[in-house]
């Protein structure tokens, strides 16, 4: 007969799974796409617990002596949980900025009063929002992003072990320069919609002095939609290479934050 086997035969290895379980929740609550409202909340609890079981028998061997005491695995949860929302973080200012970029966008070609409900965050966006928001999420899917916050749950436990998160200066520094890239970001992505339109602009500001009787108000709106849609479609390929450069970057600010948040 075989023997009878459990998966965590220790009170010490049960409690670094429960530990390990925060950490990848604390990751996907911070990521839109899978933090959302789109994602039903059975459907997110199955997604962690399954990344945490493939995950864990990686992970285990690095498993510390963790105390008995129930208030101090409490506080090591919340630790953990901070980990892996300030990693999940990372990906949250990049859909920040393509939010704030149709709202930019939106405000330009004169479509802000023109709102539809978000499926990811369940208020009312612009819709030209919610369209970049799309093809920014098909971008994170098909570049396989995921998976590096995956693998960068199972690489952080050798840069920063279970219970080591600790806030420093150099930590809060990143965050509010990291959190201040998101305008820059949106900044760029909304550039050449941002740019024609101002040229539009000064175009009928010249015309309406030399053509005092035009009436100028009735002539923007409609040319400002239509030159709108028009540069959202013929810079499609710069929003898309952009958003990649960003995506890109996630490498090296995901182990530069570990190494800053096991520096408390």
């Amino acid at each position: 007969m075989f023997p009878l086997t459990t998966p965590f035969p220790t009170v010490n290895e049960v409690a670094f799974f429960t530990l390990v379980l925060g950490r990848m929740a604390g990751i996907f609550a911070a990521i839109p796409l899978f933090g959302g409202r789109r994602v039903p909340m059975n459907i997110k609890a199955l997604i962690i617990f399954s990344l945490t079981v493939v995950c864990y028998p990686i992970i285990k061997a690095k498993a510390p002596e963790l105390p008995g005491e129930l208030l101090s695995l409490g506080m090591l949860m919340i630790r953990e949980v901070l980990v892996g929302g300030c990693l999940g973080l990372l990906s949250l200012i990049i859909f920040a900025a393509v939010e704030f970029c149709g709202q930019i966008c939106g405000i330009q070609i004169g479509l802000s009063i023109v709102s539809e409900i978000d499926p990811s965050q369940g208020d009312q966006q612009s819709i030209i929002a919610i369209f970049q928001e799309m093809f920014a999420t098909l971008l994170f899917l098909s570049l396989g992003v995921h998976h590096v916050f995956i693998g960068a749950l199972v690489e952080s436990y050798a840069v920063l072990p279970a219970g080591s998160w600790a806030m420093s200066e150099g930590l809060l520094n990143f965050l509010v320069v990291t959190i201040g890239q998101v305008f820059v970001l949106a900044i760029k992505l909304a550039a050449p919609v941002m740019v024609t339109l101002l040229l539009t602009s000064v175009m009928l500001g010249i015309m309406a002095r030399a053509f005092p009787q035009m009436n100028v108000f009735f002539v923007s709106m409609p040319l400002n939609i239509g030159i709108g849609f028009l540069i959202l479609g013929l810079s499609l390929n710069v929003f898309l290479h952009t958003l990649q450069g960003s995506f890109g970057t996630l490498d090296e600010q995901i182990m530069t934050l570990m190494k800053l948040m096991g520096k408390g």
